[in-house]
């Protein structure tokens, strides 16, 4: 699981008559900002990396739109040609299922081909897909074809994920490392709280069919924005004598094999993956908490974009806390809100603490991403870093498959208060098991230099 706002913003004639001055950007680039009246100045971080990076943001942030949006008409024109909620079901399962089994084989492909060229034959495989998504829309074909080709989309698009993790990797300084990991992570976030609103705003004046084919123009734009980086060795997978080429098992198991070396990784992965299955529980509970503060179910969705917008947040927050002295104290914290919110949702009765508390819930549970994202570059020779990622990527998603599952018998049993105040205590228990000891970030023994554009 997974964002514009990544460019810098020229300010023309407006700074050559106000002489403002902007920090200098990691390319050299001097941009200065204005003084206040009392001479002190005002300073604003620059982005993390050069414009090669904001570029492959700005793609990462375009199709995460445009696929959040799609996903809204998508269910939309199942359900309106069905009716049936089975059929809903099974086109979300088509959605998630192909990166949850894709995901090991993508990371091996990142770490064999051009990454560059698979961001950019991606981009255009969805668009093409899109195309005819939106065709099977307009033109009353099979239903049966939906989640079908949105199989064959998530599919294509499973090799992105690992392509941008180990990119970023090399295109960043390692002390920006986590900044760019942040601003990743918050792309991410914005456009489950923006694709939804957008894509539910554009229904209510045109067609699923439209906003499909919206989705396939935003992959196209990712792929020009691709496109504009310059190819080089930066996108070039490890260097391999061939005698070390391994068969596609092996390549997995070599993978699984760097990640579990790497203890205090997987110790932030399992933090993710414990948040990953909160958001799972969420989906379900929020349903019967929306209820309970008086919304009814139109609130359902405000309360998903609060946690949205808390994610938005704690990556902001997480993106400037960069040491790893401070990862341990900043997780204990997020994995603490997440479990305090989670048990006051179960008994507060207002709106605005429930948002509040969802704000919370989505904030503390960003801070594991983004360490766990931090981390696998620093621990991992980059030989394997994509082919950790694309197991780590599944593992997070099946967290959120497992929090879904989980929550219907919880209900049960305990009720929407206990099943709440069960799923904090879990988390504070779950958190201070990861967290018993220091988290020790030992780089790689062998660790390749990274070349540079």
């Amino acid at each position: 699981m997974r964002e514009v706002g990544t460019q810098t913003h020229a300010l023309g004639m407006l700074d050559s008559a106000l002489k403002i001055r902007r920090p200098a950007l990691a390319g050299g680039r001097k941009i200065r900002r204005p003084a206040l009246a009392g001479g002190r100045k005002i300073r604003r971080p620059a982005l993390a990396g050069g414009r090669p990076f904001h570029l492959l943001l700005l793609s990462l942030a375009v199709s995460s739109l445009g696929d959040w949006l799609y996903n809204v008409a998508l269910l939309a024109l199942v359900f309106g040609r069905t009716g049936s909620p089975t059929w809903v079901a099974l086109t979300t399962a088509a959605r998630v299922l192909p990166i949850v089994v894709l995901g090991p084989l993508a990371g091996v492909l990142a770490d064999r081909r051009d990454r560059r060229s698979l961001i950019f034959a991606s981009d255009i495989t969805r668009a093409v897909v899109m195309i005819a998504l939106a065709l099977v829309a307009a033109t009353g074909l099979p239903i049966v074809l939906a989640p079908l080709l949105a199989a064959a989309a998530t599919a294509a698009g499973s090799v992105q994920p690992p392509c941008v993790a180990a990119s970023t990797a090399r295109l960043v300084p390692d002390a920006e490392l986590q900044r760019a990991n942040a601003l990743r992570a918050g792309i991410g976030q914005a456009a489950v709280v923006g694709g939804p609103a957008f894509g539910a705003a554009l229904l209510a004046v045109s067609s699923p069919a439209a906003a499909i084919a919206l989705n396939a123009i935003s992959f196209l734009a990712s792929a020009a924005a691709i496109s504009a980086i310059p190819a080089g060795p930066v996108f070039s997978p490890a260097p391999r004598d061939a005698a070390t080429r391994l068969t596609l098992v092996a390549e997995i198991r070599a993978g699984a094999h760097a990640l579990r070396g790497a203890s205090c990784a997987i110790r932030l992965v399992a933090a993710d993956v414990l948040c990953s299955a909160v958001y799972g529980l969420c989906t379900v509970t929020l349903v019967l908490v929306s209820r309970s503060v008086g919304t009814g179910s139109g609130g359902y969705g405000l309360l998903l974009g609060a946690v949205g917008v808390g994610g938005v947040l704690g990556a902001i927050c997480a993106g400037r806390l960069g040491a790893p002295s401070q990862w341990r104290p900043m997780l204990a914290i997020g994995l603490s809100l997440v479990a305090v919110a989670l048990a006051l949702l179960g008994v507060i009765h207002t709106v605005v603490l429930a948002l509040a508390m969802a704000v919370l819930i989505g904030g503390g549970s960003v801070i594991g991403e983004v360490l766990s994202e931090t981390a696998l570059p620093r621990m991992l020779d980059e030989s394997v870093l994509a082919r950790a990622y694309g197991l780590m990527l599944p593992i997070s998603l099946a967290g959120i498959v497992a929090g879904s599952l989980i929550a219907g018998p919880l209900l049960s049993l305990l009720g929407l208060q206990g099943a709440l105040a069960a799923a904090g205590l879990s988390v504070l228990v779950g958190g201070a098991l990861l967290l018993r000891r220091p988290l020790k970030v030992i780089p790689a023994p062998a660790a390749l230099a990274s070349p540079s554009l």
